[in-house]
């Protein structure tokens, strides 16, 4: 296996092949629910129908008022035109309140479906008020839908578990019954039931959904399910078509400014760096319109052009950079240590992915890793394991990393050196296995004795049979060592080490592309950890007809086996 330097253009989507889809993409109309989500589409037809007796729909989505309404314009287009004669009013003497069915009232429903983002429990189920000796009822929402579906967040349902079970078991029950909102009291008269034939579409997030499974596993295995898929692929002009047209429909919704010709390679642009996938582009809408609203307050002839969309995207950078300047800060007063030249044993800049508190954005910023090995048992010490600073995707990494290692070099009997890894300057909780790759690394450094090239920083987990794999965050990655290398001045040797898995990821920053274009910068994807080591020492991970790193290795084990065997006495030396 041979690494490969990836080539600019590989950095991001090519868009080029489609320029002349962009320039008639203002003629396209907007897409349809069953074009751009077909599934949910499928699930949402087949809970309107008539004669379906499931009462209950679970829904994977975002819980916002974008989702809900146009969740609720969907199914109210799927709906029969024919409605439900039902309801009626309530007739009140005195005391005695009777129920009159009809289908005209105040309690007739005036909605075939309708939807709420928060609602309490009087604004539900209506309420009763009396005010010297007058009674007055008061129909809710349930009643305005009632013969109809009724679209609510799982949260609004999970924070009022009383409203939850009586909303459950009226919808089961097919009748509404007026009961107190204080569970400790009874209403003051009887009220009679009136008919209610009500479905009921839960839309949340996955959390929220399996909090629902663990206190309705009946109902959560037998109500239909759909999800609203977040994103989509396209792999053809027919498909890149499917989603420019979704992107049209949310122009026209929140009546923006139309997208000039040139502002669609830029937007898929920014949209692939969402996905973190060349071939995905998303359908949130909630993303779409953040982005197109922003762009438009740059719009330029009434129109979004592509320097819209890159005013608004440096724009949000800018606001968003505090943290991400003071760290940079820090490495360049050499508060934190990062060395982006020379060569040190035992020593490589990872690459990690930091989400603060309260920060909108993951910062990628390089990370020190240091190994040391010495004479011992062999043990392989994960200094942040042992402080209780590792999570346990890092220590499975770890441990991975160590059985690969062990599996490689072969031994008849236990390695004589043990080692030592830790992330340097790290003061908080360390977790994923995205570094793996680059404590292996470190770790053959420190065993043959050979120095890592510091120009290069690595990232990338690692299986049993060295395998690299994937990670995320790979963009943020890149472009946090690229920018410590830029302000300390590029030399044309700096570099990032990458998993082959994750180049259809690659959307970076037009600065990075500049860079590796004129070969300032390079990166290169790697398949094995052969590769890696390869590249960061210069020396042939295996070759058996030259000096490579294995060997190294061997030679300082059997050394160190040699310098443990027990010296006979003087007269018996001949011997050994």
């Amino acid at each position: 296996m041979t690494n490969i330097k990836l080539d600019w253009q590989a950095l991001q989507p090519n868009n080029a092949p489609y320029q002349a889809l962009f320039n008639s993409v203002a003629e396209l109309s907007p897409i349809t629910m069953d074009e751009v989500q077909p599934r949910l589409h499928s699930g949402l037809t087949l809970f309107c129908q008539a004669n379906l007796r499931q009462p209950f729909m679970l829904l994977k989505a975002e819980e916002s008022d974008a989702y809900l309404s146009l969740l609720s314009h969907t199914i109210s287009s799927l709906l029969p035109k024919d409605r439900p004669s039902i309801g009626g009013y309530y007739q009140i003497e005195h005391q005695t309140i009777t129920w009159h069915a009809s289908g005209e009232g105040m309690f007739a429903p005036t909605e075939r479906v309708a939807y709420r983002e928060w609602i309490e429990a009087e604004q539900l189920f209506g309420n009763i008020y009396t005010h010297q000796g007058v009674i007055q009822l008061q129909p809710g929402l349930i009643h305005q839908v009632n013969g109809g579906i009724l679209v609510l967040p799982l949260r609004t349902l999970l924070s009022q578990p009383l409203m939850w079970v009586r909303l459950k078991q009226m919808i089961t029950q097919r009748r509404f019954d007026w009961l107190s909102q204080d569970e400790n009291r009874s209403l003051p008269f009887p009220v009679p039931s009136m008919e209610l034939n009500l479905r009921l579409v839960l839309v949340g997030d996955r959390l929220s959904l399996e909090e629902l499974q663990s206190i309705e596993p009946e109902l959560a295995n037998s109500a239909l399910y759909g999800e609203f898929e977040p994103d989509i692929l396209f792999h053809e002009e027919d498909d890149l078509a499917v989603w420019c047209r979704h992107v049209n429909g949310v122009i026209q919704q929140q009546e923006l400014p139309p997208l000039s010709a040139d502002a669609w390679p830029e937007l898929i642009k920014q949209a692939t760096r969402y996905t973190e996938d060349q071939l995905c582009l998303p359908l949130d809408i909630q993303w779409l319109q953040q982005k197109l609203e922003s762009a438009a307050s740059y719009q330029q002839e009434n129109q979004i052009t592509e320097r819209s969309l890159q005013q608004a995207e440096e724009n949000r950078t800018w606001r968003h950079g505090y943290l991400s300047e003071r760290c940079m800060d820090e490495m360049l007063k050499g508060q934190v240590l990062i060395r982006t030249q020379g060569s040190v044993i035992g020593q490589i800049n990872g690459l990690s992915v930091l989400e603060y508190p309260g920060h909108p954005d993951p910062i990628g910023e390089p990370s020190r890793i240091s190994c040391v090995a010495h004479l011992g048992d062999g043990e392989f010490i994960d200094v942040e394991r042992k402080v209780e600073l590792g999570g346990n995707i890092h220590a499975k990494g770890m441990m991975i990393m160590q059985a690969y290692l062990i599996s490689e070099l072969k031994l008849d009997q236990p390695q004589p050196f043990s080692a030592s890894i830790v992330f340097e300057q790290s003061y908080g909780e360390v977790d994923g296995d995205s570094a793996s790759l680059a404590e292996l690394c470190a770790l053959i450094s420190a065993l043959s004795q050979q120095p890592i090239d510091q120009q290069i920083a690595v990232t990338g987990a690692v299986d049993q049979f060295g395998h690299v794999q994937p990670i995320g965050g790979v963009n943020e990655k890149i472009e946090g060592f690229f920018r410590i290398c830029h302000y300390r001045e590029l030399t044309g040797s700096q570099g990032v080490i990458i998993p082959t898995a994750n180049v259809q990821h690659l959307c970076l920053s037009q600065d990075v592309v500049n860079a590796v274009k004129n070969g300032q910068f390079h990166i290169w994807a790697v398949e094995h950890v052969s590769e890696a080591a390869s590249l960061l020492t210069g020396i042939p991970y295996y070759d058996p007809q030259k000096e490579h790193l294995l060997a190294m290795i061997y030679e300082r084990i059997a050394q160190a086996n040699n310098q443990e065997r027990p010296r006979l006495p003087w007269f018996l030396r001949w011997l050994g």
